[in-house]
């Protein structure tokens, strides 16, 4: 057993006011997963809640500014909707997104822990193993598309300034190019260096990688307009046209994709919210950096995927690709060094953190937050994302299956903490083994929780295999259902 830091703040939350000294137990405790303390001189940055408004911002821009983000705005016009029809979708659908950050949010800083031990309010402290395994697990297959989106980034620097390069590029292994490979560890490496520093490293990152794309995705909207003409920008990029009530659901569709799209790392949005000095540096982060800054990315991405129409004869939805055509070797460069750096920062603060956290939880005495986050990445080579993500239908279904499991976690841990434990938290039971402690349960499994998540997981799945577009809202139906069954169990003393 390892004592609780006896310099444990006291905080301000309902009924249980403290982070009161006690025994934590070596299955449920590290120094990865402790509660943080107020930032103090003498307190490692790392170890204590430090971050303020604008890192909360920068995470935001890090998981926005990427080119899986910039395809995804600019993949929303195939909906047959018009340029201001997808603007609306975007900003209601990030104000979603935002309202569930900040709910999710305030249950991290409030309580100083990570998502994973938050998980244990609702499911147990050994209940919380179930949420977090599944939410390591998507961020596993996610890690791995996203490192490789941005070794092709890094393919396009390594061919211009090493042209005879080219010829790696003609001989594969296990389906990737031996450039590929070379791309891809280039970039498995540098995302492992930044981790392996700690979350103050990564912070630092993430505080200049977003604004970073900025420069860069102005820089290329201003080359766009100016070779092409402010008259040729336009912002109805659609094929086709819907009419009518089409319209209208074809918005709804758009909002539930959008919500879906962030609905990962939104939640384990503790994991960064732990960190915060209070919940108003979460909320004001989480303004800029979703309805404000999601709005001006997309309004960027539009002009610059408008532009290739008239200057390459195409639309060309991937940022990569448009760098790559850049006649000026220095500009093309830079550009896609840019988009690697992005790619990075969203891998890291996404798809690093959340299973470092995550697989720690399951033997928090022999699995660091260090040790869990490569046990994910090397997890992620394994999996040859190249061809899950070169097939459609696999990563369709794959992100579906993923998603369907999501929307019940969404829903069993707010319905717990803001309805039935009315925001309460016992941070010392949230480490303890003792029976009968606040969140023993039964044998440390909360079995509502369980069987809400089990019954409403089967729901949303199923509406993978229904025809239609019910799987689009598996999310929210997912969630909702799991809700109404938690009530139910909960309120029936079931």
């Amino acid at each position: 057993m390892s004592q609780a830091d006896a310099n444990s703040p006291s905080g301000s939350f309902p009924i249980h006011a403290g982070r009161a000294v006690g025994t934590y137990s070596e299955r449920l405790y590290n120094e990865d997963l402790a509660p943080l303390v107020p930032a103090a001189p003498g307190v490692p940055l790392d170890r204590s809640q430090s971050w303020n408004w604008y890192n909360i911002f920068a995470f935001w821009m890090a998981d926005i500014h990427s080119v899986g983000g910039y395809v995804f705005a600019a993949s929303l016009f195939a909906l047959g909707l018009t340029g201001w029809q997808v603007l609306i979708c975007l900003l209601v659908g990030i104000c979603i997104v935002q309202l569930f950050a900040n709910l999710l949010g305030k249950m991290g800083q409030i309580a100083g822990v990570p998502y994973a031990v938050v998980a244990r309010i609702s499911f147990g402290v050994f209940g919380a193993n179930i949420a977090a395994v599944i939410r390591g697990l998507i961020a596993v297959v996610w890690y791995g598309i996203q490192t490789y989106l941005a070794s092709g980034a890094l393919s396009i620097v390594l061919l211009k300034l090493f042209p005879s390069m080219a010829e790696l590029d003609k001989s594969s292994f296990l389906g990737l190019s031996y450039l590929g490979w070379v791309s891809f560890l280039g970039v498995w490496a540098m995302q492992a260096v930044v981790f392996w520093h700690g979350m103050e490293t990564i912070k630092r990152f993430i505080d200049w990688a977003g604004p970073a794309v900025y420069v860069a995705m102005l820089a290329l909207a201003f080359w766009i307009v100016s070779s092409v003409g402010i008259s040729k920008i336009s912002f109805d990029l659609s094929s086709s046209r819907v009419e009518g009530w089409d319209v209208i659901w074809q918005m709804i569709i758009a909002i539930a994709l959008v919500t879906g799209y962030f609905a990962g790392p939104t939640l384990n949005f503790s994991d960064f919210s732990r960190y915060c000095r209070t919940n108003d540096d979460v909320k004001r982060g989480n303004f800029w950096g979703l309805p404000v800054n999601f709005l001006f990315f997309s309004i960027i991405t539009v002009v610059v995927v408008s532009g290739t129409i008239p200057l390459f004869g195409t639309m060309i939805a991937d940022p990569v690709i448009t760098v790559g055509k850049i006649d000026n070797t220095v500009a093309a460069l830079l550009g896609a060094l840019t988009f690697v750096v992005a790619t990075t920062g969203i891998n890291i603060v996404a798809n690093f953190v959340s299973p470092a956290f995550d697989f720690s939880n399951i033997w928090p005495s022999r699995i660091s937050f260090r040790t869990g986050g490569m046990i994910a990445a090397i997890g992620s080579v394994f999996m040859t994302p190249w061809n899950l993500f070169s097939n459609p239908a696999a990563i369709h279904y794959t992100v579906d299956l993923l998603a369907a499991t999501i929307g019940p976690i969404y829903g069993i841990i707010l319905t717990d903490f803001y309805l039935v434990k009315k925001q309460a938290v016992n941070v010392s039971a949230l480490f303890s083994e003792e029976p009968g402690d606040t969140y023993w349960y039964n044998s440390g499994v909360n079995r509502a929780a369980v069987w809400s998540l089990v019954l409403s997981t089967i729901l949303a799945i199923g509406l993978n295999f229904l025809p239609g577009e019910f799987a689009t809202f598996s999310l929210f139906i997912g969630g909702i259902s799991s809700t109404l069954l938690y009530l139910l169990f909960t309120r029936s003393g079931r």
